[in-house]
């Protein structure tokens, strides 16, 4: 008989089981092993009349996993439950405990924030029992989500061209529908500078015998550069010395806000890659998880890593780069807070000595989270400011300039930063107080609307308004892509017309329940029900006495969209043509439907890239089923020859195969050949 070790995937157990040794087995639930049945009113797998239970069915293709962790239990004298530690986590590990029958008096749940032997070793000296509160606000929030999920959705079904609606999601795209109507009704103003531009440096124009300056046209810019003399007066000069503050370590929003703005990636890439430096990566001498726990609000770091991090700064730049132990202000939701901020579970572990072990991206991840954390423990860079003050006939012109003195922290994270010095004369070397102008330049300017929201700045909104969490982020902006609800145009968010028609229809009825306060308020619920503050039950019935008389009153009076007419008829049954959207975009359909099942065959482009080299006809670009593309043979199924990068119609020098292009690259289809810039 073993001891039983579950955990949620199956990347880590072999590594967990190393590091206990061969009393235990360590098995995988592979996430979790039930949901909710779409069975019973409105298919909510709820019983609302008896206080919201719910009706648990084992989740899609996990009948045959529980199989196999009841034949474990049955070979088993005990079991630890070790899924993740967060909320979500917690609910697997229920979800285990009474779907598998384990009993009171043999399991223990045991966390740990990263996946090396010290700490899951630790962990398993001091289990505890699973924590039910948090299951509740798991349950209640997948409940809330199930309700208007599915009663939201339909109703965007039945009567817009919308495929979905959620609680969060929806919130997420009033927003960028709001912020396009801001850009929408802005009025563009006209506002000039003029900038006198000496050898070394420039400076602007400011104000007029001491009130600040508006230049409004062109005829006020003119009148001022006529009462201009390219001789100005040095007024002064100052320098000051000045912190530049450090920074705080990685929590799962400003991580995936960074790895969008640095790294070019999607957040979904960024909780993917992190995801697996967190379970474990061969490093050769072991296999071991390189980061903490990736889903966190925390930017708390534990003791004995800043000791290790203080000692490694100490022998690495020296004292006098050890900073403090800086402080984040206090969220809302403190279970999140339970576990540590994003940090290498070991400094001795450098990006540069496992660069070999870790995929580029894996590299480009990791080093930007351990160099990070390293920098939020040291000293603040300092700067000296430089302010230069001219004058020139009662107009006053400012530069302003500043060179960092010390790098402080820069020298761990500096090249994550944009440098920012701008480095000004020294004016000591200056024996006139008058300096002559080159040249007095006008230029013209108009304001701007406030910015499309980027994945990045879309998630600090949410993270900064109080909607949503760490682990949601990433799907909520995911799945407003793939409803078609907005375009992604120079990496920005525009708002489709379905996307707009639908933030509109659920303004209409639903204005109390999907926007930002409610939002967030509901966010502070869950966050009370963890803590035993609130009574679940008492949320579900307050929320589902408001929802529900809202949604029958929009299934009721809601107007359904009218199908958009073609002008041609059926050439199976002479009903009219219209356009109906599906999964992968709009397509001509029979109004008939579902009587007439007709659909229309597109003429679709063919784009020819280049001769096939197996059998000289054509390689074209291709959609696959899901949409994306790839590069084929239009002779299929005669001739198979497939690429999924674009050949750009050289052969590789070293073995004669296809060139393509990768990314910004132009690499062989076959071997390691890449063509050098």
């Amino acid at each position: 008989m073993t001891k039983l070790v579950i955990v949620e995937s199956p990347s880590k157990t072999k590594t967990i089981e190393k590091y206990l040794g061969k009393e235990y087995k360590v098995v995988s639930s592979k996430g979790h092993i039930r949901d909710l049945a779409t069975t019973g009113k409105f298919g909510f797998g709820i019983d609302i009349e008896d206080n919201f239970k719910p009706n648990y069915i084992a989740a899609k293709g996990k009948s045959a996993v529980i199989k196999d962790l009841k034949k474990d239990i049955l070979n088993s004298n005990y079991v630890y439950l070790a899924t993740d530690p967060d909320r979500e986590g917690e609910a697997i590990s229920w979800h285990l405990f009474d779907a598998l029958d384990i009993k009171e008096d043999n399991y223990e749940r045991v966390i740990f924030n990263e996946i090396t032997k010290d700490a899951v070793l630790k962990a398993f000296e001091n289990p505890s029992k699973i924590n039910n509160n948090l299951v509740k606000s798991q349950e209640t929030r997948r409940m809330l989500d199930r309700i208007i999920g599915f009663r939201l959705s339909k109703l965007m079904q039945s009567k817009t061209g919308g495929k979905s609606a959620g609680r969060v999601q929806s919130v997420a795209l009033k927003l960028i529908v709001d912020r396009e109507r801001e850009i929408d009704a802005f009025i563009t103003d006209e506002y000039w500078h003029i900038t006198a531009m000496f050898k070394d440096f420039d400076s602007v124009l400011e104000k007029y015998h001491g009130k600040k300056i508006e230049i409004k046209g062109e005829a006020e810019a003119t009148e001022i550069l006529n009462n201009l003399s390219k001789s100005f007066n040095i007024e002064s000069v100052t320098q000051k010395e000045k912190n530049k503050k450090g920074i705080m370590p990685f929590t799962t929003s400003t991580l995936q806000q960074t790895g969008a703005n640095k790294l070019n990636f999607a957040s979904s890439k960024t909780m993917r890659i992190a995801q697996k430096l967190y379970e474990s990566i061969d490093i050769g001498s072991e296999t071991v998880g390189l980061i903490t726990y990736m889903r966190t609000d925390s930017t708390r770091l534990s003791e004995v890593f800043v000791a290790e991090a203080y000692d490694f700064i100490k022998k690495k730049y020296g004292p006098e780069y050890i900073g403090p132990v800086k402080k984040g202000k206090a969220k809302a939701g403190k279970v999140q807070d339970a576990h540590e901020a994003i940090r290498p579970t070991s400094l001795s572990r450098t990006p540069e000595s496992i660069k070999g072990y870790l995929t580029a991206d894996e590299y480009k991840l990791y080093s930007i989270i351990y160099y990070r954390a390293l920098a939020s423990l040291m000293a603040d860079a300092k700067t000296l400011a430089t302010t230069i003050i001219l004058e020139n006939n009662g107009y006053t012109f400012k530069s302003t300039g500043s060179v960092v003195i010390f790098k402080g922290y820069l020298e761990a994270y500096g090249k994550y930063l944009d440098n920012e010095d701008v480095i000004l004369p020294d004016f000591s070397e200056y024996k006139t107080k008058v300096i002559i102008a080159d040249d007095i330049v006008p230029s013209q300017h108009f304001t701007k609307p406030p910015a499309r929201f980027t994945e990045a700045t879309l998630i600090k909104e949410l993270e900064a308004l109080g909607i949503g969490r760490p682990s949601t982020y990433s799907k909520i902006t995911e799945t407003i892509k793939e409803r078609g609800y907005v375009n992604i145009l120079e990496k920005r968010f525009h708002p489709t017309e379905i996307g707009v028609e639908t933030t509109d229809k659920l303004q209409e009825y639903f204005s109390n329940i999907i926007n930002v306060a409610y939002t967030a308020n509901m966010e502070t619920d869950l966050d009370k029900i963890a803590d035993a503050e609130l009574d679940n039950i008492k949320v579900l019935k307050e929320f589902y006495q408001e929802f529900d008389p809202l949604i029958e009153k929009a299934f009721a009076e809601m107007e359904k969209k009218p199908l958009e007419l073609t002008g041609e008829k059926c050439p199976e049954c002479n009903h009219d043509l219209v356009i109906r959207s599906g999964k992968y975009g709009k397509f001509t359909a029979c109004s008939n439907y579902p009587t007439c099942k007709y659909i229309k065959k597109e003429a679709k482009e063919v784009i020819e890239i280049m001769p096939c080299p197996e059998c000289g006809h054509s390689i074209v670009e291709k959609p696959t089923r899901k949409g994306k593309i790839f590069y084929g043979c239009n002779n299929y199924p005669t001739c198979k020859f497939a690429l999924w990068d674009k050949p750009n119609g050289e052969k590789c020098p070293k073995c004669s195969s296809l060139l393509v292009e990768k990314g910004k690259k132009i690499k062989c289809s076959k071997c390691d050949y890449v063509v050098e810039n």
